[in-house]
């Protein structure tokens, strides 16, 4: 087993089902608005009780069980969206986690949390739900500008988990590859010399989506230097 550079824990679990909301004169199906959960919450391998995913064509699925986010970008959005009320669960992240942040992410990282236990996959890439929760169709660029972008889990091993877990790395990819690269790597119009190298890199990570192999595999069939 890994040692953690520090304690991390898991502040709050967050669970919400599809719901109706009126979106620029429509009727929109989202699933971003989660709320605290007490107690043990049963983590399966496609989310947790509790929990839905309204488009499945974008959202949820096998390596997007579990959205993360961590506590220490709460301190940057209280700033950003002064009077703001931000309880856990504002960025519809199932597990609000402390001591962990994108930067110390890698794909492929495995965490024990309760008596489950998970991997790193993937970035999120904001959609325009994150808009309606925040009552603003400027939040989606104001988030992705931010880089604060949090992650998703896989299940490898179904158990319970709860507020209050810690969450212990046990495993890491031999080359690994950090969230932040995958997120550059996605909106950067140009590829230089060093951004090929590193997307190559990033095609040797096991945990990462197809999709995510697929869109960088286009993006260096087109690229010249």
């Amino acid at each position: 087993m890994m040692d953690n550079s520090g304690s991390i824990n898991l502040i709050s679990v967050n669970c919400g089902m599809p719901r109706q909301v009126p979106w620029h004169g429509r009727s929109v199906t989202t699933s971003i608005y989660k709320q605290p959960v007490e107690g043990r919450v049963a983590l399966r391998t496609l989310n947790l009780d509790g929990d839905r995913q309204a488009d499945l064509s974008v959202h949820g699925g096998a390596a997007k069980a579990v959205y993360c986010y961590p506590l220490a970008h709460y301190e940057y959005w209280k700033a950003e969206l002064p009077g703001r009320e931000l309880p856990s669960g504002s960025f519809g992240e199932n597990f609000t986690v402390d001591g962990l942040v994108d930067d110390s992410v890698h794909i492929g990282d495995r965490f024990a949390v309760g008596s489950a236990e998970v991997v790193v996959t993937q970035p999120r890439l904001p959609c325009y739900k994150l808009g309606i929760r925040f009552e603003s169709d400027e939040m989606v660029k104001r988030f992705l500008a931010s880089r604060r972008m949090g992650f998703y889990l896989a299940v490898i091993r179904e158990g319970e988990v709860g507020a209050g877990d810690r969450i212990v790395l046990t495993g890491r990819e031999p080359i690994s590859v950090p969230i932040p690269w995958i997120t550059r790597l996605y909106v950067t119009k140009n590829y230089s010399r060093e951004d090929i190298a590193d997307v190559q890199r990033v095609l040797t990570a096991q945990a990462l989506p197809d999709s995510w192999k697929g869109y960088f595999h286009e993006r260096l069939a087109h690229v010249s230097v």
